[in-house]
């Protein structure tokens, strides 16, 4: 899915090293970092109602154990309330990744929010995200 026509993204924080489209773009570069610690969100806000079949999502850790959460949420309006599709949790070790394919059905989205807890035990670390794309 082509999200620079599709949608609008918003971030809570952003490395200027390490943008939000270096992980919406293939190509674009090594993936997004927070310029601030603790949990993160990425608001995708789609021009149009949109249907979503397939999220996919690569995390990568190079240096630091951690255990990291992530939810994934969507909403087929513009209201504040958001539906829940999951909340997963994983441990990392030094030089892992971590690839999450899931298989969905958003009839009509208009606002998809990933929320990253980077460590749920260290409020200083930063979120990362390798990749994220949409079908």
């Amino acid at each position: 899915m082509d999200l620079e026509a599709t949608a609008e993204v918003e971030v809570t924080s952003e490395n200027p090293a390490h943008p939000i489209e270096a992980a919406l773009l293939p190509g674009a570069g090594s993936g997004w970092r927070a310029a601030e610690p603790g949990p993160q969100t990425i608001r995708i806000l789609f021009d149009t109602p949109t249907d979503v079949r397939f999220i996919h999502l690569v995390f990568t850790e190079e240096t630091t154990p951690r255990t990291q959460e992530f939810v994934l949420r969507w909403s087929a309006d513009d209201g504040p309330r958001l539906q829940e599709i999951l909340r997963q949790q994983y441990n990392f070790t030094p030089v892992s990744s971590e690839v999450e394919d899931y298989a969905v059905e958003l009839h009509r989205a208009r606002r998809i929010e990933l929320e990253v807890n980077p460590n749920i035990s260290d409020p200083g670390a930063f979120a990362e995200l390798t990749e994220l794309r949409f079908r």
